[in-house]
């Protein structure tokens, strides 16, 4: 009788743990003409003036420097902006052959982006189609289709309402009752035991917290050669916060890989264990 398959959700945060730097680093920045230590000064300016939240007054901040060049941004112009996002070694194929992997175990993975970063970029990388659902901030377009204000905000533990609807398997934003509702643990589609979450900074600490108490697996990627970054990653791990503190090279037989295979390996001896009881 053919096994059936166990369901494991991969959620990811962007910025430095799929693609170095910011995703703003890239199109947007070079299309204002801005450099990024001039722009996040001013983000960090305008969010101790107002004691504001850093990522909304990102926005705001890129809706102020693309006005004052009398530059509009569509959704679309974005969009473009994610073509030259800079990825990790690795992740082009990671998706694909690593689904291949856990597939012979009786593994099914949906992957997730669950980002502080923009939707609309995220759209633009070449592994947009990869994700079940992309997970961050966005704007509200006008009816010239410009961008004017956002529309949605995902930030440090705003972060986990995500993880509970992948959990409850209520995907759509919009929907406010079913997350809410309550829900036996038999019938949640994903166990929170049977996520990974990838991040490296701080606005992924409340995940990697729950994710791991929860009985997941959490892993934290630095870029190679930052001492700084590593160091942060390390103390992340010492702290009992991940279980996996690696470079941030998703290729095959490095760190990750073998890591994420191993994980694979005892979610599909666990599946096999239970059932026998």
């Amino acid at each position: 009788m053919k096994q059936k398959m166990t369901e494991v959700a991969f959620c990811y945060d962007f910025d430095g743990t799929l693609a170095a730097g910011n995703m703003q680093e890239y199109g947007f920045m070079a299309r204002l003409g801005v450099t990024p230590a001039e722009f996040w000064a001013k983000v960090d300016a305008m969010t101790q003036k107002y004691a504001a939240d850093n990522n909304l007054m990102y926005m705001k901040c890129m809706l102020d420097e693309a006005k004052a060049r009398g530059i509009a941004f569509r959704r679309e112009d974005f969009v473009a902006c994610g073509r030259d996002v800079r990825l990790f070694n690795g992740i082009n194929d990671w998706f694909d052959r690593i689904n291949s992997y856990a597939a012979k175990k009786c593994i099914h993975i949906s992957h997730y982006l669950i980002s502080s970063g923009l939707e609309e970029i995220a759209e633009g990388t070449p592994i947009a189609d990869k994700f079940c659902r992309i997970y961050a901030s966005s704007f509200i377009y006008n009816e010239y289709g410009e961008a004017v204000w956002p529309a949605r905000l995902v930030n440090y533990t705003g972060k986990t309402q995500y993880l509970f609807r992948i959990n409850k398997g209520c995907l759509d934003v919009c929907d406010n009752r079913t997350i809410n509702s309550k829900m036996s643990e038999e019938e949640r589609p994903v166990p929170f035991d049977h996520m990974v979450y990838f991040g490296d900074g701080d606005t992924d600490v409340p995940c990697m917290s729950m994710i791991k108490r929860l009985g997941g697996y959490c892993v934290s990627v630095f870029q190679p050669y930052q001492r700084q970054a590593k160091q942060k990653a390390q103390q992340l791990e010492s702290d009992g916060r991940v279980n996996l503190a690696a470079p941030a090279d998703y290729s095959s037989g490095k760190a990750i890989d073998r890591f994420i295979k191993r994980v694979i390996d005892k979610l599909s001896a666990d599946a096999k264990l239970k059932k026998l009881f």
